[in-house]
């Protein structure tokens, strides 16, 4: 948020000059001071911290005054998020730097400028990995940086990671451990050892930046030899009113399928209502959905293990029933390696046995592609097992992000998702997502259903005078509806393009109405669809790209913002690749010309991607 869209915060306008008034006078260490207070009042950190400035402020020696123990060495934290956990854990890490006497700046990695890593004293890095082993897309440039030749030596300066990952893919944490690896080839100073953290970081992640901070504390510096002793971990504070650990039960306003008969798959609209709770969100913003498992399953699973489901177990400190635990607080539809080696050990099964090891990290996918949960326990029975020791091998249950599809401007008080509803067989039974299936199966008018707000400050409209050019297919296209619902409301005069795709023209034209709507009004000032399986040869929206070549170019020699969102294994790689040869073909340049514009797109944050 910039203080130019300080009006979307309901801010009358009094409070806005004030506001403005103040953040255009802060000097950088106020600002920071600043910072610090708001997370301590336990507000919603995001809007409080966007008030700040975005890129990393230098704070001059002679300002700077700390307690006890202080020290000439400055501490960063850098992060790399794309939903929002790492971002969270840095503000957290830097309020307990705060009580240790430390005055640490924070900085996403997607406005760090590199080269000022020569100029570091000390780092903390937290960041997440996506797919097998990829940063967050905000952060490729950072990487693809210090990863190169041109990365700066870093003899002298310290630094800790903490790796947020998921145990489910091979590649587990592997970002962080990138970073981790590339840091020490330049030189500098490991304080604490890499810390892998799965979904269920809280305690992990607590721990590591403890010891980090240890190490970093001056008072600690004496005795610090790579491997700090830990403090007691700090007690970080609330960010939100909501979030994914305490999320507000929203009801059911409205759910229909929107694909028409026929069609391949199901897509639904689902309305719910936040009447009451006080979330806001921007477009571009995601909703945490905290799932439920589907109680056939539950009811599966216990007599697969041959176990009642009122006997007790503790989860995290709390005393439940296990059929509760297994309805609310862990996955058992997708197993995990975890799963594997667990019950490779109860079981004795010489099959699991052989899939431990990085080495069999390919028999070891292709086993969990087959094989559920369920299917686990069902053709490798445990006979005897106690509930506590079963659960020991599950995953704790994630809450599921979707791209909100509104504009709150225009449905104030509601917030609508687009789902299309994961159905497959496997073992010659039929299966559903979690939570699409549950939307599909269970959510009827007035059900509740927990959710939060996950900001994506990656993801925003620009100025409202500035052209965008949003590229999406299937559900990806529902931060568009958002976007042009905003910018209706807000009678903004910038172009809109859509560019977007499905599989059929009769049955798979998400919000066509909608669109035919905005372009009759003007919102939307172009759109080209391009639906696969219509013709030969099947037509993608990288295809139509090509065809609008020179136009492409056009709007955004014009300035536009791009937009990409929907799947990230096709989607997002063949439209960049798309676009770089229109780079080519339409600029001055070759292939490196045509990079480096893609490259300066993104750090200029006009190229926005937003992929699962």
């Amino acid at each position: 948020m910039s203080v130019s869209e300080l009006t979307d915060l309901d801010l009358n306008r009094e409070q806005q000059a004030l506001v403005e008034a103040l953040v255009r006078s802060l000097r950088p260490r106020q600002a920071l001071w600043l910072g610090g207070y708001f997370t301590a009042l336990g507000r919603d950190v995001d809007e409080a911290a966007d008030l700040l400035p975005a890129a990393k402020i230098d704070l001059p020696t002679s300002e700077t005054t700390v307690g006890p123990g202080a020290s000439s060495r400055h501490l960063t934290i850098l992060f790399g998020s794309e939903t929002g956990n790492s971002a969270t854990l840095a503000r957290s890490a830097a309020a307990a730097a705060r009580q240790d006497g430390l005055q640490p700046i924070i900085v996403d990695m997607a406005d760090y400028k590199p080269r000022a890593l020569k100029d570091e004293d000390d780092l903390l890095i937290i960041t997440s990995t996506h797919g097998e082993g990829d940063p967050p897309q905000s952060a490729k440039p950072f990487f693809e940086f210090v990863e190169s030749r041109k990365a700066p030596k870093l003899a002298g300066k310290r630094f800790a990671v903490v790796a947020l990952g998921d145990s489910t893919y091979e590649h587990y944490c592997e970002a962080g451990r990138r970073l981790d690896r590339r840091f020490e080839e330049l030189g500098a100073v490991r304080i604490a050892p890499c810390a892998d953290c799965d979904v269920d970081y809280d305690d992990t992640s607590a721990h590591a930046i403890a010891v980090a901070l240890s190490a970093f504390t001056p008072r600690q510096a004496a005795g610090m030899n790579g491997a700090a002793t830990a403090r007691e971990a700090p007690a970080f504070l609330a960010t939100a009113r909501f979030d994914k650990r305490h999320p507000f039960t929203a009801t059911v306003i409205d759910n229909f399928v929107l694909t028409g008969r026929g069609s391949s798959k199901e897509t639904r609209h689902i309305e719910l209502s936040l009447e009451g709770s006080g979330l806001a969100f921007e477009p571009g913003d995601a909703l945490g959905v905290v799932p439920r498992n589907d109680p056939r399953l539950v009811e599966a699973v216990l007599e697969s293990v041959s176990l009642p489901a009122d006997a007790v177990v503790t989860v995290k400190d709390r005393s439940l029933a296990l059929g509760d635990a297994l309805a609310t607080a862990f996955e058992i539809a997708q197993a995990t390696p975890r799963l594997i080696d667990h019950w490779a050990e109860l079981s004795g099964a010489a099959e699991l046995r052989a899939l431990h090891g990085e080495s069999k990290a390919e028999a070891r996918s292709l086993f969990l592609r087959n094989h559920h949960v369920i299917d686990i326990l069902r053709r490798f029975p445990v006979r005897g097992i106690d509930a506590q020791t079963f659960i020991a091998g599950l995953r704790p249950l994630q809450p599921r992000l979707y791209s909100i599809a509104s504009s709150q401007v225009a449905a104030p008080e509601e917030v609508h998702l687009a789902i299309t509803t994961l159905r497959y067989e496997l073992g010659g039974d039929g299966r559903t997502g979690v939570t699409s299936g549950f939307f599909a199966e269970r959510a009827e008018p007035d059900t509740g259903v927990p959710v939060y707000v996950q900001s994506n400050p990656h993801f925003r409209l620009p100025e409202d005078d500035v052209p965008i050019l949003m590229i999406g297919a299937g559900t990806g296209v529902a931060p568009y509806r958002a976007f042009l619902q905003e910018r209706e409301a807000r009678s903004a005069g910038g172009k809109s393009w859509l560019v977007f795709g499905e599989r059929s023209f009769h049955t798979d034209f998400l919000y066509q109405t909608e669109w035919q709507d905005f372009l009759k009004t003007g919102v939307l000032a172009r759109m080209n669809v391009a639906f696969s399986r219509d013709r030969l040869p099947k037509t993608y929206v990288q295809h139509r790209l090509r065809e609008h070549a020179r136009d492409v170019y056009a709007w955004l020699e014009e300035g536009a913002h791009l937009y990409v969102c929907g799947d990230a294994n096709n989607l997002a790689p063949d439209v960049h690749a798309a676009l770089r040869d229109i780079l080519q073909q339409e600029g001055s340049g070759g292939g490196l010309a045509a990079d480096e514009y893609l490259d300066s797109l993104q750090r200029d944050h006009r190229y926005h991607i937003d992929v699962y």
